[in-house]
C-alpha cells in the first residue's frame, strides 16, 4: 500500500444495495477473502441478555427511537427507508 494511504475497514462486499457492483477484479488482485454467514443469535442471546440485566453491557447507544407499540408500522417504514437517522427502534406496549 502506498505511504500515507490508510487501509479501508469497509469490505468491497459491504455494498448490499448493489451486489452486482462488487469489484471482483480488485478482490482477486488483492487476494482478499470474502466470507458470509448468519449471526449465531441463539448461541449468544441468553448470555447477552444476562449481561444487560446485570449492567455489564449498555446497549442504549444503538437505540435511536422509542415509540408506542401502535406506532410500529409507521416506524418500520422510517427504519426501512433509512429516514431520521433511524438505527434501532424500541416499541413500548
Amino acid at each position: 500500500m502506498p505511504a500515507g494511504r490508510r487501509a479501508s475497514s469497509r469490505s468491497p462486499a459491504s455494498s448490499a444495495a448493489s451486489p452486482d457492483k462488487v469489484p471482483m477484479g480488485m478482490v482477486m488482485n488483492k487476494g482478499l477473502t470474502i466470507r458470509t454467514g448468519q449471526t449465531h443469535v441463539n448461541r449468544w442471546t441468553e448470555d447477552l441478555l444476562r449481561r444487560i440485566e446485570e449492567g455489564q453491557i449498555d446497549p442504549s447507544f444503538v437505540i435511536t427511537h422509542t415509540v408506542a407499540l401502535e406506532d410500529g408500522p409507521e416506524m418500520y417504514k422510517v427504519f426501512r427507508d433509512k429516514q431520521d437517522s433511524c438505527i434501532k427502534v424500541v416499541l413500548k406496549p
